[in-house]
């Protein structure tokens, strides 16, 4: 003879497979965007996402459109990534290099302490533009999961290179110099 499930036996199977349900949208919905790397990949750069921030200086907003025509390093980083800080005095001397030529290096700090982010800039003699993502919504537009995070921008707006990580002058030499020599 055959038994019959109870109503609690079901209850129970249904709530489980529903969590079992939300734990696995929860984790694909949680994926950073890598569209830019699938874009690069396929040889096609992807057009950079619009952003409109504050200045880290505190005197209005800066947006990425004020830089189109120029070879822009957007780079993403925090006060308290010690990765960021190794980076810092490299990028600097790369703005420097590339200000005559058509080129910016521009800092984005995210989900950071305002005073501890104006503190890093002025510790590492900064002179690059920075804006401030308080909310870290360029988390989400650049798909950005780690700090600090390097978008090469070419003069036309598109991301033509990423680098999940520090970069080097190896990386600049390679993905950020031969832009600056086209249409300079």
């Amino acid at each position: 003879m055959r038994r019959a499930l109870s109503p609690i036996s079901i209850g129970v199977v249904l709530v489980l497979a529903a969590l079992i349900a939300l734990l696995a949208y929860g984790l694909s919905s949680n994926e950073p965007d890598r569209s830019v790397e699938q874009s690069l990949s396929r040889g096609e750069p992807k057009e950079a996402p619009g952003l409109e921030l504050p200045r880290l200086s505190g005197t209005g907003t800066g947006s990425l459109a004020d830089y189109r025509g120029k070879v822009v390093v957007l780079n993403v980083w925090a006060s308290w990534c010690k990765p960021c800080r190794d980076e810092s005095p490299l990028l600097q001397r790369w703005h420097d290099r590339m200000t005559s030529r058509g080129g910016t290096v521009l800092g984005v700090d995210v989900l950071d302490v305002d005073s501890d982010a104006r503190d890093f800039v002025r510790e590492f003699k900064l002179t690059y533009p920075q804006l401030r993502d308080g909310d870290g919504r360029v988390l989400e537009d650049y798909g950005v999961i780690q700090y600090p995070e390097t978008f090469v921008i070419d003069r036309g707006g598109r991301i033509v290179a990423v680098q999940r990580g520090p970069v080097d002058d190896n990386f600049m030499r390679e993905r950020v110099a031969p832009l600056l020599r086209e249409g300079a």
